[in-house]
């Protein structure tokens, strides 16, 4: 199934029409807003190459938790 409309602006145009498990397995840099630099950052300091290992990665996880926890009130 190819990306929805809800979902043609968080991924470049070339991602645009991939199903989500392609787009889990797409480079960080398919990310709208993500350079190759940035995603050559992440690779090199932590291991992060694509869309699922930045999703799936410990340290986002536990950010992401921290978070929510502070926007509604621990």
């Amino acid at each position: 199934m190819p990306v929805t409309a809800n979902l043609v602006k968080l991924v470049d145009k070339e991602y645009q029409d991939k199903s989500l498990a392609e787009l889990v397995d797409a480079p960080v840099a398919a990310l709208a807003g993500v350079s190759e630099r940035a995603a050559t950052h992440l690779k090199e300091a932590l291991g992060i190459k694509t869309i699922g290992d930045l999703g799936r990665s410990q340290y986002f996880r536990t950010a992401s938790a921290l978070v929510q926890l502070a926007e509604n009130g621990e």
